[in-house]
């Protein structure tokens, strides 16, 4: 099984290969969650704000499909 995901705001810095919002094709087991997928990348969880699966907002413990999309977000400020 094969997921797309999206690395965003400095977090394409903690993967290898990765670049800012293109596509990275990783395998994955069946039943994975997204909180599994982000220890098999090496992000912290603590690094993550928020991850959209498929255009949704989703939580870690989302299990995947194949095909899914992934995009991952740190926490951000503004003002």
């Amino acid at each position: 099984m094969q997921v797309e995901v999206r690395l965003f705001s400095g977090l394409e810095k903690l993967v290898s290969g990765a670049r800012y919002g293109e596509p990275l094709y990783i395998d994955i087991s069946s039943g994975m969650t997204g909180g599994e997928l982000l220890n098999r990348l090496g992000i912290p969880l603590n690094k993550i704000f928020s991850v959209i699966l498929n255009g949704r907002h989703a939580e870690q413990n989302q299990v995947l499909e194949p095909g899914d999309r992934v995009a991952l977000f740190p926490p951000l400020a503004g003002g």
